[in-house]
């Protein structure tokens, strides 16, 4: 268990340095929407993560 919770952190301070703010709140929702079953929370989370990643390949 501690391993996972290592991970979690690492995954989210890489998030957080290469998207900033909005990925961590991408990150957020997608994980809490996963954990409390709400699709929308969920849903929502996984949109913003899609749009910081494809966002600089759709523009050029």
């Amino acid at each position: 268990m501690p391993t996972l919770t290592l991970l979690s952190a690492v995954l989210e301070q890489i998030v957080q340095w290469k998207y900033g703010t909005t990925g961590t709140v991408g990150l957020l929702l997608l994980t809490v929407g996963t954990k409390a079953r709400r699709p929308a929370l969920s849903s929502a989370g996984a949109v913003i993560l899609a749009f910081l990643v494809t966002g600089p390949a759709v523009s050029s």
